[in-house]
């Protein structure tokens, strides 16, 4: 496996266009990403029981089978609680690709970040596909373009690719992502888009990208807010010629890891841009009775707010932390758990088998004043374990999030 890094050098047969096209006052909004063969997909959609239009007309593509060609963004309008007009936009940005490719509707899948109960400006955006056609590329540079394209209050760019080795023949996963707000463990607010030129049937990629999906996007939190617009979409167009990579293979074991690596990566990196977050923290519960309860753990102490502001205080309150652990649905022994924080600048322990420890405040403080820490819990009842991550809450997001519309 090798990790070419932050940046993007497309899979065979894949392209790529993002520019401004008027939706937002200055930042590209528009991305469209194409591929030259059919291709076999799989998507995650969030838990939010009000999806926007696009989701809707994308699980209907997922559902009847369809192979997908392209995908088509708009940033600044979420095309949310849209009534029945935004699902014909939805579908109108579709035809609108599909015609200037000469494709089908039915092999475009469709998506749409921002504010959310605004009806799109679909004359623009029809506009802007059709203007945006010609100039699809495979060059890096064009991915670079795409990836800003879907971006709302993001600070920076998230993509990564991997090169692998299967069947003595190169193989590249591409992963691009945006998400920096309403981000918690249930998808999070945030789309991802992952290409591969590797050769894997629809319901086994469907069934990697959700096992990814679960231990990525789903154990990260920045604010508790789950979105309506939430998607994470895995293309394989098979354009690099080998055999198809079957269950229970080298091959799977292999192309698995690097996408979970991948999704992880994204993940992380969309919490470092958590709007208005200074710090990046890790919360690894261990020894626990099974990995369900593990991650449950997880997730409660990741998303609760009394600990997120706690980090944000550089306040070593490990009450918070047991607090969440209490109402997290899981059973445990309080005397026996331990609770330490860790970071670049060292470690120190809070709780040994339930008892409180007299610690250092001024080496409690040295250690959280960093800008990545880790929070370690050890139930000491099993051999499971599981990692959720998140940031603080800061003055920052509040301002941010006040402001949106404006």
């Amino acid at each position: 496996m090798k990790v070419i890094g932050e940046k993007v050098i497309a899979p065979n047969g894949f392209f790529a266009v993002g520019s401004h096209i008027g939706i937002k006052r200055k930042r590209k909004d528009l991305t469209i990403y194409y591929s030259k063969n059919n291709c076999n997909a799989a998507a995650v959609f969030t838990r939010n029981a009000l999806k926007a239009a696009p989701l809707l007309w994308n699980k209907k593509l997922l559902d009847d089978g369809n192979k997908i060609r392209a995908i088509v963004i708009n940033s600044g309008n979420a095309n949310a609680c849209t009534g029945e007009i935004g699902k014909v936009h939805a579908q109108q940005m579709a035809q609108d690709l599909a015609d200037g490719l000469n494709l089908n509707k039915e092999e475009v899948f469709v998506a749409s970040t921002g504010i959310i109960g605004q009806v799109l400006p679909i004359n623009l955006i029809s506009k802007g596909i059709q203007d945006n056609i010609p100039a699809l590329d495979n060059r890096e540079e064009a991915f670079n373009d795409a990836a800003e394209g879907i971006l709302t209050t993001d600070t920076f760019t998230k993509q990564i690719t991997i090169e692998l080795e299967l069947f003595d023949k190169p193989v590249k996963i591409v992963g691009q992502a945006k998400g920096s707000g309403m981000i918690h463990p249930n998808m999070a607010t945030m789309l991802s888009f992952l290409f591969t030129d590797a050769n894997i049937g629809s319901s086994l990629l469907q069934k990697m990208l959700k096992e990814s999906v679960d231990d990525s996007y789903n154990m990260i939190s920045v604010d508790g807010d789950t979105s309506t617009n939430d998607m994470v979409v895995l293309l394989a167009n098979g354009k690099t010629d080998i055999p198809e990579i079957m269950p229970d293979s080298t091959e799977y074991d292999m192309f698995k890891q690097a996408l979970d690596k991948i999704n992880r990566y994204l993940a992380k990196q969309i919490i470092k841009d958590g709007e208005g977050a200074t710090k990046f923290i890790e919360i690894h519960v261990r020894s626990a009775n099974s990995k369900e309860d593990a991650k449950k753990m997880c997730k409660t102490v990741i998303n609760s707010s009394l600990v997120k502001t706690a980090f944000f205080g550089e306040d070593a309150n490990w009450g918070r932390i047991v607090a969440a652990m209490g109402y997290s649905g899981v059973k445990f022994d309080f005397d026996k758990i331990n609770v330490l924080f860790k970071s670049n600048s060292g470690e120190i322990t809070l709780v040994d088998n339930g008892k409180p420890i007299e610690f250092n405040e001024d080496r409690a403080l040295e250690i959280l004043e960093e800008k990545e820490i880790k929070a370690q819990i050890d139930l000491n009842q099993g051999t499971a374990e599981a990692k959720a991550w998140g940031c603080d809450l800061s003055y920052e997001y509040v301002k941010i999030n006040g402001e949106y519309r404006s």
